[in-house]
């Protein structure tokens, strides 16, 4: 296979994807459909768009095997993150977020405007490994 040479895989193909249906998800978002195993056969990575509105707040809750790369396009969030949900931070639109597979985390909209990300994950299929964390709940203030 080393020699360089491509080989006819008539079964690829490229395709767009507009952001115009939802799905709900285990962590409590609604999130905009996108690239993933379920929508366009992707076998590495999933892709999606995810608005908060200003009070939106996930469950806690970490991808098992995963990791996820955010960027904010508007707005601010914050997420509570580590072990014991005992860390902080504040992403705002022009930012990127790295979470790395494993760790636990809990991101909210605090603010008084919408906010909007893009979100990619190693996992191509949309929710196979998110692992909700309910005892992790109670930790972080409303």
């Amino acid at each position: 296979m080393g020699d360089g040479k491509m080989t006819e895989n008539t079964d690829l193909d490229c395709r767009v994807f507009r952001a115009n249906e939802t799905y709900a998800g285990k962590q409590g978002f609604s999130y905009f459909s996108g690239i993933s195993a379920e929508s366009a056969g992707a076998g590495g990575i999933c892709m999606h768009l995810l608005r908060l509105k200003p009070g939106d707040r996930a469950k806690a809750h970490m991808h098992a095997a995963h990791e996820t790369a955010i960027y904010m396009l508007t707005g601010e969030t914050e997420m509570y993150y580590g072990p014991r949900l005992e860390r902080h931070l504040v992403l705002r639109a022009g930012e990127m977020l790295y979470i790395p597979a494993g760790m636990p985390h809990l991101p909210m909209n605090r603010s008084a405007a919408e906010a909007e990300a893009v979100i990619a994950r190693t996992d191509p299929n949309e929710q196979e490994s998110v692992v909700l964390l309910p005892e992790l709940e109670a930790l972080v203030p409303g």
